[in-house]
């Protein structure tokens, strides 16, 4: 579904390394196995992993996904809250993410979570508790571009606009 909301994707390169290397251990299990064709007989399990790691452990992020993308921003406050909670639990989880989920995300889903979280919340008219969840994310994260320019945005919108 496309959605005309921010989305922003950004990835870590060199946590792609850690999939190429799981890759290319199922594709040496093939050719030990004796398939004929080891690279289709590893990729089919592959992305059966893939899609199996993506939807169980960040299932919370992914709710709060698709209710963003639906605009249901109240509905979608509690899934990035326990999102940012399981994550903050299962730290090792978020750290090696590129090795546990297979996910090559440069921002943790724990950063993810609070700059979504802080983003619903803003939509939905909770002004304050969006700028603290903005503040958090920057505290925990303190390279984080999106924080730090959404706490501008919000403060600098309670100046009056100037017309030029």
């Amino acid at each position: 579904m496309a959605s005309s909301l921010p989305i922003v994707r950004q990835v870590a390169w060199l946590s792609l390394v850690p999939q190429l290397v799981v890759m290319a251990a199922m594709v040496a299990l093939a050719a030990v196995l004796g398939f004929d064709n080891p690279f289709l007989a590893a990729a089919l399990p592959y992305l059966f992993l893939v899609l199996v790691l993506r939807r169980a452990i960040p299932k919370n992020h992914r709710a709060g996904m698709k209710f963003f993308k639906q605009e249901r921003f109240a509905e979608a406050v509690p899934e990035f809250q326990k999102s940012y909670d399981f994550f903050l639990e299962h730290r090792w989880l978020d750290n090696w993410r590129a090795v546990t989920i297979l996910s090559g995300s440069r921002i943790s889903y724990r950063e993810m979570a609070l700059l979504n979280l802080a983003f619903c919340l803003g939509q939905i008219g909770q002004r304050a508790q969006a700028l603290t969840a903005y503040k958090q994310a920057l505290a925990e994260f303190p390279e984080s571009k999106i924080a730090k320019a959404a706490i501008k945005m919000m403060d600098d919108s309670s100046l009056p606009e100037q017309v030029h």
